[in-house]
């Protein structure tokens, strides 16, 4: 049963031991152990508040980059819509330029068809005036006292004529 119990002055110097030991790491280590528990402390809670802050300050850039990709979808709209507006102005002007060519084309073309109807008009005018007076010379000179000889030679000059 020795085992168990502790003799007294083992138990006293044991004390005692400790209590020097304690009473010199209370003064040389307790303070420089503290204050780099401190230390370390405050360089954690530096840390912590930097990450915070960085954390903050990223999402504030995040929201900028989705602020300014906002923008550049809405001008980058904006320029496809201009781009399609002037597309379509410019086709919508060389089609009337085109419809206005063809308009002015036609009416030339109408007045040169005019110009060569009245032309050839004129033309046949001044043929079938030729051929009359050709005829009525030829009838005059040539005398005949029958009328029907007078027809048959007329229809036979008739046939001779060439039209062109």
């Amino acid at each position: 049963m020795d085992l168990l119990m502790p003799g007294l002055g083992l138990f006293t110097i044991s004390l005692i031991i400790f209590i020097i030991v304690f009473l010199i790491l209370k003064k040389f280590a307790w303070k420089p152990i503290l204050s780099t528990l401190k230390e370390r402390e405050d360089s954690i809670t530096d840390s912590i508040a930097t990450a915070e802050r960085v954390k903050e300050e990223m999402a504030q850039m995040k929201a900028e980059h989705e602020h300014v990709l906002a923008e550049a979808k809405a001008e980058r709209s904006a320029i496809l819509k201009e781009a399609k507006d002037a597309k379509d102005q410019i086709i919508r002007e060389a089609k009337e330029q085109a419809q206005a060519e063809a308009k002015k084309i036609i009416a030339e073309a109408s007045v040169a068809i005019e110009n060569q109807k009245m032309a050839a008009l004129t033309d046949v005018k001044n043929q079938v005036g030729t051929l009359v007076i050709e005829v009525a010379e030829k009838v005059l000179r040539k005398e005949l006292s029958d009328k029907a000889n007078q027809e048959a030679y007329i229809k036979q000059l008739a046939g001779e004529i060439k039209l062109n």
